[in-house]
């Protein structure tokens, strides 16, 4: 109980921060604009709200790291802003790269306004995160906040490398499983890995324990995203909350789909076809089951939980923040399927 009610403080104070960054920056000449990053945050429009807004992972973790070290964690509320910011930026992009209609349930900026609209707003979303970065020189120190910027400029870059693998993937049919881990690490592993990092780098712990950290970042999002392919074929969309939208019927190449393609069974054979169709969906999915690739995924998310839960144990998390933290790897990693 103290765990949520310590995290739903951070939640507010990332809240407010993220307001004031885009209030403070953002030329009060051009509310469309401001419009625009508003929606898109989820603060306004229709169903604005918690469920528009997302659930703030990415700050959370900075911030609780940051007090888990020992740390004030209002230190840290400027790379949590940022890495928040650089999170919607890739969400604006991907959807347009991704022909995606919706976000959370809601109509996405470059469908409501149009691709270069959206184009620009999410660059508009990234350099508000770089400037709201440099506000650790005020926080920390000069040396800290160069280091957050170089560490935030590399995971910028990996990001863009792993949303190229992701596109270029798509028109492949040679892929194997070994191809999907270096495409997750970029697209997924690097920003949480980052958000831990930080934190820890922000709290000034030592060297070791800021590559626990980094470590223990990097696995869950390995472990988050291996539950999510799974969650993406065999989960309850009154459960999870995930779109109706089975990974089988979007063609997205996910960790149990490539396991079953490398089977060369049933499954293969029909997917190579092309064309699937939302009716044939169940049956796929079943036949997929029957091939072990269900097994293999949630093995694989078992193990990559459990490495996850150990790194995070080495870097010794401290108090009601180490409590709270480990309450939201559990949460994280223990979603139904």
């Amino acid at each position: 109980m103290l765990s949520e009610q310590f995290i739903n403080t951070l939640r507010l104070a990332i809240e407010k921060e993220l307001r004031l960054s885009v209030d403070q920056v953002v030329d009060p000449n051009l509310p469309d604009l401001r419009g625009m990053i508003t929606y898109h945050m989820g603060w306004e429009g229709e169903n604005a709200g918690s469920e528009a807004s997302g659930k703030r992972i990415r700050p959370l973790l900075v911030l609780l790291v940051t007090a888990a070290s020992g740390s004030d964690w209002h230190k840290a509320l400027p790379a949590a802003v940022a890495v928040e910011l650089v999170h919607n930026f890739s969400l604006i992009h991907d959807d347009i790269e991704d022909n995606s209609p919706l976000r959370r349930g809601r109509t996405t900026i470059w469908k409501k306004w149009g691709v270069p609209q959206a184009i620009n707003t999410g660059d508009a979303m990234l350099t508000l995160a770089h400037l709201a970065l440099l506000q650790l020189e005020e926080t920390t120190s000069k040396e800290t906040a160069l280091r957050a910027a170089r560490l935030l400029q590399d995971t910028c870059l990996k990001l863009t490398e792993g949303q190229h693998l992701d596109i270029a993937y798509q028109d492949r049919s040679d892929l194997n499983i070994e191809d999907y881990w270096p495409m997750v690490e970029k697209k997924t592993a690097t920003l949480l890995s980052t958000c831990t990092g930080m934190g820890a780098l922000v709290a000034g712990a030592d060297e070791d324990r800021q590559q626990a950290y980094q470590r223990f970042g990097h696995l869950l999002g390995l472990a988050y995203q291996t539950l999510d392919d799974l969650l993406g074929i065999w989960g309850d969309t009154e459960v999870t909350g995930k779109s109706a939208d089975s990974d089988l019927f979007t063609g997205k190449k996910s960790l149990p789909i490539l396991y079953g393609l490398n089977q060369r069974g049933v499954f293969a054979i029909r997917w190579v076809q092309g064309g699937i169709k939302p009716e044939e969906v169940p049956a796929l999915a079943r036949q997929l089951e029957v091939e072990g690739a269900k097994a293999f995924t949630q093995d694989t998310a078992a193990r990559l939980t459990q490495q996850a839960l150990e790194t995070l144990e080495k870097a010794q998390p401290q108090g009601e923040a180490g409590d709270a933290l480990t309450s939201l790897t559990f949460t994280l990693l223990k979603r139904q399927a």
